[in-house]
């Protein structure tokens, strides 16, 4: 019921930021194309590429470097989320577009479900597309997920885990 809500009141919700998921550098020039389409949007982008690059990416696209924010400080999908998720709170944002790769989409909204949903945000997902034939393996959605859930009751995203279970 709860997932329910959050899916609808995303539906019915006018996003306020793009947040980028790191991990592919088409992410972000998804996002940029996206910056322009929407020109009121900050653009977020956690753990992308370099910052140079990043940067030249949204320069090329002519947006204002002060709507771009590079966050560096996840380093796999489940702290995507849990190292900005009240930076957005605290900006007022209560709803993103969610910018990843197809493949990528599943495990990325059940994490975002759980985390940003945490902080009563809400999200839009844009798959960006890819050559990958197949989204991730369930259980690496579900593992995520288990992860997500351990953040919100205890602050601690089990990173140790992940990486006993397989890389993010």
């Amino acid at each position: 019921m709860w997932l329910g809500q959050q899916q609808l009141r995303a539906f019915f919700q006018e996003p306020q930021a793009i947040l980028v998921l790191g991990g592919s550098t088409d992410r972000e020039q998804y996002a940029a194309t996206m910056a322009q389409q929407h020109p009121d949007l900050p653009v977020w982008v956690s753990s992308g590429s370099n910052p140079e690059y990043a940067e030249w990416v949204f320069q090329q696209a002519q947006i204002d470097p002060d709507r771009v924010t590079l966050d560096y400080r996840a380093v796999d999908t489940v702290t995507n989320f849990t190292t900005v998720v009240d930076d957005l709170k605290e900006e007022g944002v209560s709803c993103v577009y969610l910018v990843t790769s197809d493949y990528h989409m599943r495990r990325a909204s059940i994490i975002g479900q759980i985390v940003l949903g945490s902080r009563g945000i809400s999200f839009r997902p844009l798959s960006v597309p890819s050559s990958e034939a197949e989204s991730e393996d369930l259980l690496r959605s579900m593992r995520d997920g288990a992860r997500a859930v351990l953040w919100v009751l205890t602050g601690h995203t089990g990173s140790s885990l992940a990486g006993s279970l397989g890389k993010s």
